[in-house]
């Protein structure tokens, strides 16, 4: 009996230091598979490239009255929700829109970061968030804009809290321990296979910007 009583006792005390290792030994942890082929299997100006009028039609038809003023965003036509950078995407500073996008496009912006984490997962990448670089522009914001940038819209989907901007040129490593680095031209073929697929179930119009390093999305309605 002893002898049995023993065995149990070495048993359990093996168990645990088995647990204990998976907790805090990296090594005994699952292993990375071997990184998969990145590629994009078609064309960034073919495939994304519905214009402002398009944009813009499903802005208004779905979107807020435009605000004249920030002072005046918390009295918008519709309810709108603030964005903050969370485990999906990361909010920059914002220096000509505020951080509000009605449900529709929230939703949306969430979905395309979740999708985009578990692309990299399904490649056996290292995880990374998008950044988001424009929000909802009020009258002011656009008429201040146009005078830096010539070539902007003042009739910009961004007035109806519907569209954003996401980067193609910059992404932020979550874990930066982890020493699998993936460049920026492969993060954008994924990002783009995301938002085709997303695409394709009307859920967003989406414009390749060469130019601002982004990709132009605008929320879609219900059917």
């Amino acid at each position: 009996m002893k002898r049995i009583y023993g065995r149990k006792i070495w048993g359990i005390i093996g168990l645990c230091g088995l647990l204990a290792c998976l907790l805090i030994c990296p090594a005994c942890k699952e292993k990375r598979g071997e990184l998969k082929k990145i590629w994009y299997n078609g064309s960034y100006n073919r495939d994304f490239n519905d214009l402002n009028p398009v944009h813009l039609a499903e802005a208004q038809k779905i979107g807020i009255e435009p605000v004249p003023s920030r002072e005046a965003a918390e009295h918008a036509s519709r309810q709108m929700e603030e964005i903050e950078t969370n485990k999906y995407y990361e909010v920059e500073e914002l220096t000509h829109s505020i951080p509000y996008l009605v449900p529709e496009a929230a939703k949306l912006l969430e979905d395309i970061g979740r999708n985009f984490q578990d692309s990299l997962r399904n490649l056996n990448a290292s995880i990374y968030k998008v950044k988001v670089t424009s929000v909802t522009r009020t009258v002011d914001d656009v008429k201040n804009l146009k005078k830096r940038n010539t070539n902007s819209s003042e009739n910009s989907a961004h007035q109806y809290g519907t569209t954003f901007d996401v980067s193609w040129a910059r992404f932020t490593k979550v874990d930066e321990e982890d020493t699998l680095n993936i460049d920026r031209d492969r993060l954008k073929m994924v990002l783009a296979m995301v938002l085709r697929d997303l695409k394709k179930a009307d859920r967003c119009y989406v414009k390749h910007e060469r130019k601002q390093g982004c990709f132009h999305i605008t929320a879609r309605g219900e059917k």
